[in-house]
């Protein structure tokens, strides 16, 4: 359960969800934490939440669907690719 109050929560965010991060933020959290002190009464905005959920839940679902066939096929860099994972930058220093 992710509580927004001692009242209010949302049932079924799962701990991989709850940990996602993007850039540095942890979506779901962070979400919350941009309203805090502020009435989450309008549905819109409820509904907003259960959408981000949804949507990091498929995102990580597709990463580790990614992270299978890259396994299945030889693992990174996958045969036939260039060692450089980023030709067009220059070399590290």
């Amino acid at each position: 359960r992710v509580y927004l109050n001692e009242e209010q929560y949302f049932e079924g965010v799962e701990p991989d969800v709850w940990r996602f991060h993007v850039g540095g933020y942890q979506v779901c959290e962070k979400w919350l934490k941009d309203r805090k002190g502020r009435a989450l009464t309008d549905f819109g905005a409820l509904r907003h939440y259960q959408n981000i959920v949804a949507t990091v839940r498929r995102t990580i679902d597709h990463m580790d669907t990614i992270d299978t066939l890259i396994d299945e096929h030889g693992g990174w860099p996958l045969p036939g690719s260039t060692t450089d994972p980023s030709p067009n930058l220059p070399p590290a220093q």
